[in-house]
């Protein structure tokens, strides 16, 4: 899972709670993104979501976390939402502050491949196989190595070296990167579907996405 922070202005004071931001502006790097998804998530689990109406009267499309931090402060948007830790710098130069944070249902990533590397005994190509075997030994790698994963992030990353330190406190990889429940790829389903990225009968169902089942 991820953490999204959910962050207004810095002299917002109509803004201070989540609460607040129902029936606002909601700042979106684009439609179907993390910043756009994450926001009906937000709206579902507030219980916000109706037939008759939008969470949010508008929708600011800002494409840049830059241009986001700089809407909450103008008012052309009322908040956004985007990874705490990415955030966090921000709230320290008292550029933005934080409202709230949530939860994403899922895990952060998920690994996808053409329909054309898996065989029709539903074993993958020996590439995708690779791929997954370096995977596992870079995550084993990582974890076996704290200093210098910090050392990687807070150089390349742009994180601090304290805040590198925090964020690995709530991480979790996976052993074995290979595999996905169906439980998970249908409740991604669900909120693409409340969010207006998917569409009922259109495309593939979640079964049939999942190439290989954990």
């Amino acid at each position: 899972m991820t953490g999204w922070a959910i962050s207004s202005g810095f002299d917002r004071t109509d803004i201070n709670s989540v609460a607040d931001v129902k029936g606002g502006t909601i700042g979106v790097s684009r439609i179907g993104s993390g910043s756009y998804v994450m926001g009906f998530v937000l709206a579902d689990q507030q219980g916000w979501l109706s037939a008759d109406a939008q969470p949010y009267s508008n929708t600011a499309i800002l494409n840049t976390f830059e241009n986001l931090r700089k809407a909450v402060n103008s008012g052309e948007a009322d908040f956004f939402m985007w990874e705490h830790f990415t955030s966090k710098r921000y709230y320290d130069t008292q550029e933005i502050k934080r409202v709230g944070e949530i939860y994403t249902p899922w895990s952060s990533w998920k690994i996808v491949a053409s329909t054309k590397l898996i065989g029709d005994d539903g074993k993958p190509d020996e590439r995708v196989e690779n791929l997954f075997q370096k995977l596992d030994q870079g995550i084993s790698h990582f974890n076996d190595n704290n200093d210098e994963a910090v050392q990687y992030i807070s150089t390349e990353l742009d994180y601090s070296e304290e805040d590198a330190r925090e964020w690995l406190k709530t991480v979790r990889f996976p052993k074995h990167t290979q595999g996905v429940s169906q439980e998970t790829i249908e409740s991604c389903v669900q909120i693409l579907r409340k969010a207006g990225v998917l569409f009922q009968s259109k495309g593939m169902s979640p079964d049939t996405m999942i190439a290989l089942k954990k």
